[in-house]
């Protein structure tokens, strides 16, 4: 059975790249991780499979970042980012 976790919230959301803007408010992300995106008109589940801080690609954030991530869907401001683990 699979948990989650909130790890942050969208901040923004850039359409011709499909990236979000993520605040990590609760705890780090990387590259690898599985999370759900979940909010008003938004739910589904993706793999990070590419993150960047300033334009640099990282493979992990801690709290307090500013991440972007590319997305599968379209997200929301204020949607919840929350981070799924197995088991």
């Amino acid at each position: 059975m699979a948990t989650e976790e909130k790890v942050g919230v969208v901040t923004d959301y850039y359409a011709k790249l499909g990236v979000a803007g993520i605040s990590l408010t609760e705890g780090p992300l990387q590259v690898g991780d599985s999370i759900r995106i979940h909010g008003h008109s938004t739910d589904f589940t993706q793999e990070v499979e590419s993150m960047q801080v300033e334009h640099a690609p990282v493979q992990r954030a801690e709290r307090g970042s500013q991440v972007a991530v590319k997305v599968l869907e379209r997200v929301r401001r204020n949607d919840q980012v929350l981070l799924v683990r197995e088991g």
